[in-house]
């Protein structure tokens, strides 16, 4: 006896092998079976005709920290079939926090919480054991921020930390990943961790190896010296013995477009010697906090939220300057702390770096921005809709990879971005011939087009174009092996 049983789907299972026909088993969180015709009785049957079942979708970068306790739903990324969450990233994590902002939140922290009300987690495995006690809808994988030690550690954020901070922020990395973190982010693209220098990191980062940790990291610049930043970057994952995720992999501004051949080539050559991933979203815009001279750089700005003046969230700045009176930079100083996205990159780069066979998806989504990037709801089926299907950039089993099979191996997460007996339970079934955004930079929230229902762990958390109120979600520990 089934718990579920799935008919008649067209089966891509996560391995980048070509699609087949088949039935599929559940019994509790797992696959029991997957045969081309099922005959065994089922408590509940969903009939697939005309419909792919592939694995749950890995999101390989999110910031997604607090949205899996104030947001439990996820609404956001099971509604476009994502069922696992990579969260932590670009050195920005919920916790550890020994002590709570005591005013304004420091940025890029305020990404998750501008008022520091959700940094209430002292230690890392505070913050675990409330998500295993309050689960979501997706399970999630968790990173500890490197400027979030920072933020908690060093006195002056402006200079590299001293011995004693050093040693401070390396016990908090052991404490996160002895509590279940699968690894360590950077993100010394950002203000608060631009002063330390590769020797900090590789210091505050060297239980990574000891404890079979990845280091992931937004690079300290990708724009005119991309190639530096990546020669840091595997040094510092040689150094500490990790294995090294670039996140959101770009090259960013006018001058560097086009650039991506070479970044790809020297990212080819080092894979050789080292183990490196990469992680890509199919946008040519990106989005953080604003600032005077990141919107210099940008061909043109929306603003995403603003504290100060939160009416000119969804606005494009240019013009909220114009209406002012005022400069650019001085309408910025007046929004600030403000977040914007910024259109910035070449559409040719973004599908060179996408095509690319070992770059993972990632969302990279603000889920607390007023006004977010629409890659929040629509990245997934983005790629399954515009890329694949319309562009022909690659097949839909390769699509699928990308999203799925590809980021479990990447991460160590064993049994889990793949259909097959045995593994859980994570599954998402689309109609492949009308998947697609639905979110657009005008309209940024709205579920994606063509995703009939996902399942974590066997439950059914989005069907009918809602979620189930089902919250299967687990915390996930990241196996090496």
């Amino acid at each position: 006896m089934l718990d579920v049983l799935i008919r008649n789907g067209s089966i891509v299972d996560g391995s980048g092998l070509p699609a087949y026909r088949a039935d599929l088993g559940i019994q509790g969180d797992r696959i029991a079976v997957i045969e081309p015709r099922l005959t065994t009785s089922a408590t509940r049957t969903i009939d697939a005709e005309g419909l792919t079942v592939a694995p749950g979708f890995i999101d390989a970068h999110t910031h997604d920290d607090r949205l899996l306790l104030s947001q439990p739903d996820m609404a956001p990324k099971v509604s476009q079939g994502v069922t696992t969450v990579i969260t932590g990233n670009c050195g920005v994590s919920l916790a550890p926090m020994p002590q709570r902002p005591p005013g304004p939140v420091t940025p890029p922290l305020d990404l998750l919480d501008s008022d520091g009300e959700w940094f209430r987690f002292s230690g890392f495995a505070d913050y675990v054991r409330t998500l295993e006690a309050h689960p979501a809808a997706t399970n999630a994988a968790l990173l500890v921020g490197h400027t979030t030690l920072r933020v908690a550690t060093v006195a002056d954020l402006d200079r590299p930390a001293s011995g004693a901070e050093i040693a401070r922020m390396r016990q908090m990395v052991v404490e996160a990943l002895r509590a279940g973190a699968i690894g360590a982010s950077t993100g010394l693209y950002y203000e608060p961790a631009q002063a330390a220098p590769t020797e900090e990191v590789i210091e505050v980062c060297r239980p990574l190896g000891e404890h079979h940790g990845l280091y992931c990291t937004h690079m300290r610049n990708e724009a005119e010296a991309v190639m530096d930043s990546l020669e840091e970057s595997f040094r510092i994952a040689r150094e500490v013995r990790a294995p090294l995720v670039i996140s959101h992999h770009k090259v960013n501004g006018l001058p560097n477009h086009g650039r991506s051949t070479e970044t790809l080539a020297c990212i080819e050559s080092h894979r050789h010697s080292q183990p490196v991933a990469l992680d890509c979203y199919p946008y040519s815009a990106a989005s953080t906090i604003l600032s005077a001279n990141r919107a210099a750089a940008a061909m043109r700005t929306l603003v995403t939220w603003s504290r100060a003046l939160p009416q000119y969230a969804g606005r494009d700045l240019a013009h909220i300057a114009a209406e002012m009176g005022v400069a650019q930079d001085q309408a910025v100083a007046r929004l600030l702390p403000a977040g914007a996205i910024y259109f910035s990159m070449d559409e040719a780069d973004v599908q060179r770096i996408l095509r690319y066979a070992p770059t993972m998806i990632g969302s990279d989504g603000l889920p607390h921005d007023d006004f977010p990037h629409p890659r929040l709801w629509s990245t997934f089926a983005r790629v399954l809709g515009h890329y694949a299907r319309d562009l022909k950039l690659f097949t839909l089993e390769a699509a699928v990879h990308k999203m799925t099979g590809l980021t479990a191996k990447t991460f160590g997460l064993p049994d889990r971005g793949v259909l097959r007996a045995g593994a859980f339970a994570d599954i998402v079934l689309f109609d492949a011939s009308t998947v697609g955004e639905a979110a657009s930079f005008e309209h940024p929230i709205a579920p994606a087009h063509g995703i009939h229902s996902v399942l974590v762990n066997g439950q059914t958390v989005w069907e009918h174009g809602a979620a189930s109120g089902a919250r299967p979600g687990r915390v996930l520990r990241r196996s090496p092996g």
